[in-house]
Parts: C-alpha cells; sequence; structure tokens
C-alpha cells in the first residue's frame, strides 16, 4: 500500500500537465489566432493564467488566451464605447467559426468549448481575452467594474508564482493544483479559482515542510479565518481578486474550507492509529478519483 506521501507526490503528478495537452493548447492557440486575425487586426497572442503558471488542474479547461489588440483598433474599442462592445464582436467572430452553442461571453473574456470525446487529454475550452497594450502592461475589458477596463500584467502574476515555488522548495505549485482540485471536486465554493492561488502566496509560508497534510490542515484552516478579507491583484493594477464572491458565497466558502480541515485532521489521526488505508480513502473523498489508493 502506498504511504501518504507517496499517494500525494503521485496524485501531484496527475494533475501536471502532459506533452499532448500542451501541444493541443498551442494548436488551439494558433487555431484561434487565425480566427481572430480575419476580423481584426491582432499584434500578438499568449496562452496566459494558470496554465501559464503550471498551476492549472485537470481537466484543462477555461485556458486564458490573450489576444493583444494592434493600436490600430484603438479607435474602435478604447473611445467612448462600452467594454461589452469589444466582448459583443469577439464573440460573434468566435460563434461563427466554431458555433453559438460553444461560445458564451464572460466579465472580461469570451470561452469557446470544444469536443473532446473520450480524449482526456484535449483542452475543453479556452477564454480568449481581448486586450490591448497599455505602458509595460495590457489592460482588458471588464464589466463587473465602473471603469469598464481593467489593467493588469500577467507576466508578475507567473513571476510571483515562480518565486513561492522556488521558496516553497517546488512544491508551491503542485500544492495550488491540489487545492485547486478540491476546489473543483466540491463544486467551486472559492470563486474565481485564482483567488486560492492569490491566497497561497500567503498562507503557504516557506519552507516546505516535508508533510503534505500537516500543510494542507494549516492551509485550509487559515484560509477559512481569511476568505472574509479582501485579496487584492497581485500586480497592483485591477480589483481585489476577490471581488467575485457575494456575502453568502463567503460564508459557504468558510463553511467548506473549515470542513476540509477536519477532514485533513482526521485523515492525519487515522495514519498515525495505524489505519494507512482509511486516511487514504479520506483524502481521496477530499481530493476526488485522481487521489491514489495504490
Amino acid at each position: 500500500m502506498l504511504t501518504v506521501t507517496e499517494a500525494f507526490r503521485k496524485f501531484r503528478s496527475r494533475l501536471e500537465l502532459t506533452q499532448k495537452e500542451q501541444d493541443d493548447a498551442s494548436r488551439r492557440q494558433k487555431e484561434i489566432r487565425e480566427v481572430m486575425n480575419r476580423s481584426f487586426k491582432i499584434a500578438d497572442d499568449f496562452l496566459t493564467g494558470s496554465y501559464k503558471r503550471w498551476t492549472k488542474t485537470k481537466p484543462l479547461k477555461d485556458v486564458d488566451i490573450f489576444c493583444v489588440f494592434h493600436d490600430d483598433e484603438r479607435p474602435k474599442y478604447r473611445t467612448d464605447k462600452h467594454p461589452s462592445v469589444v466582448l459583443t464582436d469577439t464573440e460573434k467572430v468566435l460563434a461563427e467559426e466554431y458555433g453559438r452553442e460553444n461560445v458564451s461571453r464572460q466579465r472580461r473574456s469570451v470561452t469557446v468549448k470544444f469536443p473532446v470525446g473520450s480524449d482526456e487529454e484535449r483542452v475543453m475550452s479556452f477564454d480568449v481575452v481581448p486586450a490591448f497594450t497599455k505602458s509595460s502592461h495590457c489592460e482588458i475589458p471588464d464589466t463587473a467594474t465602473t471603469k469598464g477596463w481593467t489593467e493588469t500584467n500577467p507576466k508578475i502574476h507567473a513571476e510571483k508564482a515562480t518565486a513561492a515555488n522556488e521558496a516553497f522548495g517546488g512544491e508551491w505549485k503542485g500544492m495550488v493544483r491540489m487545492v485547486k482540485r478540491w476546489n473543483q471536486e466540491k463544486d467551486k465554493p472559492v470563486k474565481p479559482s485564482f483567488l486560492l492561488e492569490v491566497m497561497a502566496l500567503q498562507i503557504l509560508r516557506p519552507p516546505f515542510g516535508g508533510d503534505y497534510p500537516y500543510e494542507f490542515m494549516a492551509f485550509f484552516a487559515t484560509a477559512a479565518d481569511r476568505i472574509d478579507e479582501t485579496w487584492p491583484e497581485p500586480a497592483g493594477l485591477g480589483p481585489p481578486v476577490s471581488d467575485a464572491m457575494t456575502a453568502a458565497e463567503r460564508v459557504n466558502a468558510k463553511r467548506m474550507l473549515t470542513q476540509a480541515h477536519h477532514a485533513v485532521r482526521e485523515a492525519i489521526e487515522q495514519s498515525r492509529a495505524g489505519r494507512n488505508g482509511d486516511a487514504l480513502r479520506k483524502y481521496r473523498d477530499l481530493f476526488g478519483d485522481l487521489f491514489p489508493l495504490s
């Protein structure tokens, strides 16, 4: 039977992106750029978000692709028009290519869903983000803000994640993927999942102690205590990452995080009592079927 440490390492490995998934993401990125270029003048495009930071969990969906519009497009969208205009135009172009039923508009992006069938190593969906350059960073539409546009710098997000991972002995990104998997398994009580990553920048304090259960027990407890706080966007440019949750959603998130804390503590007690199998099953209940039992 696997030890608890071996099980967590195997679980971490199962959540890592495969070469096939990376190749599929790259192919889809090029395809989407070609579609966008037919109707807009695109200066650049790049994969970003948790995919780029290596904190994306399985299944691979909602991969962020920034489509940076050329400055020639700026007069059409960055004058007195509402930011929804560029999202509507982007939605129309993508719907013509991929079908109305597979395309939907979000707060800052347009989601495109792809059929994957039984192939679990295919990208399920992309979030296409129209963007404009602004100094050394980008500005993107944000229909949930009064200003209508949000400044962001994905490069800073990636740099902070890399620094945290190095300080945490190379375990930080893996733990974030596992926490996000818990969130996914429990119907996403914490929204957006990026909020968990932002919280982890402060909560997972280096160095890594070498014991996954104790690290997770502490993380869930602290996250439950601090879920009501305002969590700023890491680059210091956009609105707080925590602004997407209502008061009722925060109450539910606190309850679910507290339950997760108690579940890990129970699993630790089972391991101490020599009931390793029971402990592994408790972790599977917490993190889902990708958590190994053998």
